[in-house]
């Protein structure tokens, strides 16, 4: 008998929030339907920082749902100058 993983993603912080990724974020431990905006509350990555967050490269929402074996990456807010 296999031994049953927990569902995980591929995270990816880029930029200014890359310094908040967890150690385990190539394997990061998810509940199944676990939303985007639930997802930062565990990672305690501020709202307000994640500008944009793409699920398999397609933009996503906070609402958006992760079953597991998804990347998901996330940018911050982007100055210009």
């Amino acid at each position: 008998m296999m031994p049953n993983h927990p569902p995980a993603i591929d995270l990816r912080l880029y930029a200014t929030l890359a310094p908040l990724a967890p150690p385990n974020a190539d394997r990061f431990p998810i509940e199944t339907g676990m939303t985007i905006g639930q997802l930062l509350e565990k990672t305690a990555i501020p709202l307000a920082e994640a500008k944009l967050v793409f699920v398999n490269g397609i933009k996503a929402q906070l609402s958006t749902q992760l079953h597991g074996g998804e990347r998901v990456g996330i940018f911050p807010p982007v100055g210009g100058g």
